[in-house]
């Protein structure tokens, strides 16, 4: 079966209540036009994990302003002032967490582990509600992993099994998510034939692709 389709049927996987990653960085390899046709569903109560909120210029400001998001766990929202409206209101629960940490916490989920240790956030509000655990006398905090069940990511280029190439710093978050979720939809510019990507530039396998959908440049 064709793994090839349109933002419309790609996003119908996506229901109320899901745990959902988000690519990007601000309007850094953002899917826009998945995450656009998912504002246009009737698709609420999500968590979203992404490194930011992106800004009133991305397709995640929609979502989040539809009041469809229960919850974010980000590195930033300060682009985004519906999610920082949600925040006050406590219509939206927000997890903030160091981008650093908040990489290796999808990381760890797709690599199975239980968690991981840092020293990032010691002593700092971060470490609220959280275990602390001590090696060689120096505290550490116990960062459990983050999994999916639907990742939405951007690559520059797909071919027809979804092996994935990303163009420059838009690698970021999208590179990291396919392995954390249940299900991943590839927004790609470009589609090209079997056997055409070198395997040596893939920078994710398509085994972990799900849909691709290409949304031109």
């Amino acid at each position: 079966m064709s793994k090839i389709t349109t933002p419309q049927k790609a996003v119908e996987i996506i229901e109320s209540g899901n745990v959902l990653m988000v690519g990007g960085f601000l309007k850094g390899g953002h899917p826009e036009t998945l995450i656009r046709e998912l504002s246009k569903r009737n698709v609420n109560n999500l968590i979203v994990i992404s490194n930011d909120t992106g800004t009133a210029e991305c397709s995640l400001y929609n979502v989040i302003k539809n009041k469809q998001v229960k919850k974010v766990i980000a590195s930033y929202i300060g682009a985004n002032p519906e999610t920082g409206k949600g925040l006050i209101t406590g219509e939206i629960e927000v997890e903030l967490l160091p981008q650093g940490t908040l990489a290796e916490k999808i990381r760890a989920g797709g690599a199975g582990l239980g968690g991981f240790l840092t020293p990032v956030g010691v002593g700092t509000i971060v470490e609220e509600g959280k275990q602390k655990i001590t090696v060689h006398k120096k505290e550490y905090i116990l960062e459990l992993p983050l999994k999916a069940h639907v990742a939405v990511i951007k690559a520059a280029k797909a071919d027809e099994n979804g092996n994935l190439v990303f163009r420059g710093s838009s690698r970021n978050f999208n590179a990291i998510m396919p392995m954390a979720a249940e299900h991943v939809i590839a927004e790609v510019e470009e589609i090209v034939p079997l056997g055409e990507i070198d395997p040596n530039d893939v920078d994710v396998p398509g085994i972990l692709i799900d849909k691709i959908v290409r949304v031109g440049d």
